[in-house]
């Protein structure tokens, strides 16, 4: 016998408590599960709601005195269509019940910390942790944990399909500077030494290239020392993928692939093809590298209407303005508020100005502007009565920033409003800065191939350097960043160019990436890759707003484990054996 939900029935049940519909009338059924709820009906009979990870069942059950809630039970009984009137259309199994019940008690239990039908904002998240076992009982939980295992069985049928062969990658390396601090394992075989674990498969991909097997991925767990937040934390999963003989449009082509797939399992409905954005543009015209295209609200150039402005604030590099309409109405104490939020975001300052109803613009600063100057703004912005525009003058990356940061701010919707939009951003640039040295700082790793138009550029110095784009991308998905990837270099006098811009000599390159780079002396293939992070397209697709809601058993803000305790202290016998003791702090 085997049911919708799936597995063949055993000697404990014959169907899982979801499953069960009017079709199954008439049919002796065994049961087993957790006693959700019990409902006295007359003297002697009760109503004992039976919950699994499917659903829950009613059932009548005669002499219940003795169950309670959270109760491992098994029900015995036949099914029957409920009495004319008594039907539940908000349960899957509303319309029957199960009767001529026996009940045999596996396990009892102590009354739960809190109520499994609880709303998670109802208990503090400490308690749900330190008692995870029960909170995962709930609907809520039960229904993320089943959506995360849809979506990575669909990534694997996509990258199967793709001719892609899923390896294992160890999880005790080397330590390499991945920008990240690295959780270190130290080796009792090896005192004084330490293995890392991974931040990524990166380098033993690439190696996996070297090796012929030409496409490779895993869903790779991944750790790295970094402050926890809502779509952070030490430990994550991710989809890592890396191909041979291939350039950017065909990893984009692979990755599009993979989630559309993972998202049609959640949804029912495959997204629209995947727009793509430069890097340059998103910060222009949405102040972020990683988008929320799912509401409108762009980012507006006015330098040139403030040219020849004799007002000192707007004598910058850039101005950037946005429109927010209705937004008139927010009072003086929000826009202090708003205008001190920017200010602690890098801005020198927020300049806002009221849209009027015969049209004009209100503001303090207007007293300072001139009349072609608020005319600019207003038909710049596309202002119409009752808007509020917003300003940032200062150089253009600072402006774009902290005005984009304003418009997610007062606009952004959550995460489960408006659809599934996911974005390319291409076109990155190669480097981020320049040191006090005048040396480059990556923007990613140094493996990352330039992009073939801007090899020129590498010749030059500041400005130059800072104008050269690589061939790395991001897939975002609703303003979050889902991804990263590129084209890796595999030419030696390519990588020799790029490390001794770094500054990077020979024996540094040697040291920190050596068996890469003996591998690639060996012949290397073109090869370039990508990592989808699993917590963060689980969380997006369950409409979630932290991915602790679709980790089984996460760590807390603080980083700590409030079921297991840890971290913890080492028995000093261990510490002794490894050679290490803790100093005081």
């Amino acid at each position: 016998m085997k049911g919708r939900f799936g597995g063949a029935a055993t000697g404990m049940r014959t169907h899982w408590c979801g499953e069960l519909r009017v079709e199954h009338a008439g049919e002796q059924v065994r049961l087993c599960g957790w006693v959700a709820r019990r409902r006295e009906h007359g003297e002697h009979l009760a109503f004992v709601d039976l919950r699994d990870r499917t659903g829950t069942v009613q059932c009548v059950v005669d002499g219940a005195a003795d169950l309670r809630s959270e109760f491992v039970v098994r029900i015995t009984g036949t099914v029957r269509a409920r009495p004319e009137g008594t039907a539940n259309p908000a349960l899957g199994t509303g319309d029957i019940e199960v009767g001529e019940c026996t009940v045999e008690v596996l396990a009892t239990a102590e009354p739960p910390p809190f109520p499994v039908d609880a709303r998670a904002d109802d208990v503090d998240e400490t308690t749900r942790l330190r008692y995870r076992f029960v909170d995962l009982r709930r609907d809520r939980l039960q229904r993320n944990l089943a959506l995360r295992a849809t979506v990575n069985s669909a990534i694997r049928r996509a990258m199967e399909r793709l001719g892609f062969v899923e390896i294992e990658t160890p999880m005790l390396v080397a330590s390499t500077p991945e920008g990240s601090r690295d959780f270190v394992v130290p080796s009792r075989l090896s005192p004084g030494s330490f293995y890392a674990l991974p931040q990524s498969p990166q380098l033993f991909k690439q190696l996996c290239m070297v090796g012929g097997l030409d496409r490779y991925y895993q869903i790779a767990r991944c750790v790295r020392d970094e402050d926890l937040r809502a779509d952070r934390q030490f430990e994550f999963m991710q989809l890592d993928m890396e191909a041979s003989f291939v350039g950017q449009e065909e990893v984009l082509g692979f990755v599009s692939e993979a989630v559309a797939e993972a998202a049609e399992a959640v949804t029912g409905q495959r997204p629209a093809a995947i727009d793509r954005i430069t890097w340059h543009d998103a910060m222009d015209r949405y102040g972020s590298d990683k988008p929320d295209v799912r509401f409108g609200r762009e980012l507006v150039d006015l330098t040139p209407v403030f040219a020849a402005t004799g007002f000192n604030a707007f004598k910058a590099p850039c101005v950037k303005g946005l429109r927010m309409p209705g937004g008139a109405a927010m009072t003086r104490n929000q826009l202090d508020g708003l205008t001190a939020d920017a200010k602690r975001w890098g801005a020198k300052g927020l300049v806002w100005m009221r849209v009027e109803p015969d049209g004009s613009l209100s503001s303090p600063v207007v007293k300072f502007l001139s009349g072609d100057e608020l005319a600019g703004v207003g038909a710049g912005l596309g202002a119409k009565p009752g808007d509020l525009c917003l300003l940032v003058a200062d150089d253009w990356a600072t402006a774009c920033h902290v005005l984009g940061l304003v418009r997610l701010a007062l606009g952004r919707p959550a995460v489960y409003e408006g659809g599934h939009r996911f974005l390319w951003v291409v076109d990155f640039p190669l480097f981020e800065s320049v040191d006090d040295d005048g040396r480059p700082v990556p923007a990613h790793h140094p493996f990352t191939m330039p992009h073939g138009e801007d090899w020129d550029l590498l010749d030059g110095s500041g400005e130059a350097l800072l104008r050269a784009r690589s061939q790395a991308y991001d897939l975002t998905l609703n303003g979050w960043e889902l991804g990263s990837g590129s084209v890796r270099i595999h030419r030696a006098d390519l990588q020799s160019r790029i490390f001794g811009l770094l500054g990077i000599d020979e024996e540094e390159a040697a040291r920190k990436f050596g068996f890469l780079l003996d591998a690639f002396a060996y012949g290397a293939p073109p090869h370039a890759g990508f990592a989808v992070g699993i917590d963060k397209l689980a969380a997006i697709l369950a409409g979630e707003e932290n991915i602790r809601e679709v980790i089984a058993f996460p760590k807390t803000q603080s980083g700590a484990d409030p079921l297991t305790g840890a971290p913890t202290a080492v028995d000093p016998a261990l510490l002794a054996e490894l050679g290490l003791r803790v100093l005081p702090r």
